[in-house]
Order: C-alpha cells, then structure tokens, then sequence
C-alpha cells in the first residue's frame, strides 16, 4: 500500500457514511460479547477493524495479482527479467 494511502486509512478524522448490514442476530451478539475483551467500546468498531483486515488482504492481493500480470506481459514482450527486476526493485525501495 502506498504511503498516501496508508496515511488517509490511519487519520481518525476521515469521513465516514452509514451502511445498513442485515446480519444473523447470534452473529451481532457475538460480535458484541467478544468487542470488549479485545479492547473495543462496541461491536461496530470491531466490525470495521474486521472488515477493513480482510480489505486491506484483498486489495494486497489484487495489487500484487496486476504486478504479475505486467511482469508476465513484460516478459512476452521481450523485456529482460534483470531490467523488469531493477524498475520493481527501484518502486519498491526507492
């Protein structure tokens, strides 16, 4: 993730919208007996930390799934492994 990102996901101030979730009722009850003993104030805060766990997985996932596809294209297209190599290790450290 890039730093940009990853500053805007840590602000506390960021906007927020409300959803509304249908969910099995022994699901939001367990969320909320477990929310405190991992150090929430409710299961909605946990609910997002859940969710946003998995998406940050997931979009982990995507990205790196687009960097092998332009890697593989790359590759077809007779770029060499050492230059493809160098242009990831340069994005990646600086």
């Amino acid at each position: 993730m890039k730093i940009e990102n990853l500053k805007k996901r840590i602000d506390r101030n960021r906007p927020m919208t409300s959803v509304t979730l249908r969910m099995p009722e022994d699901v939001v009850d367990d969320l909320k007996r477990i929310a405190p003993h991992l150090g929430f104030s409710g299961y909605q805060p946990l609910m997002r930390v859940y969710i946003g766990q998995c998406l940050r997985k997931d979009l982990e996932r995507l990205d790196n799934d687009t960097v092998s596809e332009l890697v593989s294209n790359l590759k077809q297209r007779g770029v060499s492994e050492k230059l493809i190599e160098d242009a990831l290790a340069e994005v990646l450290h600086g």
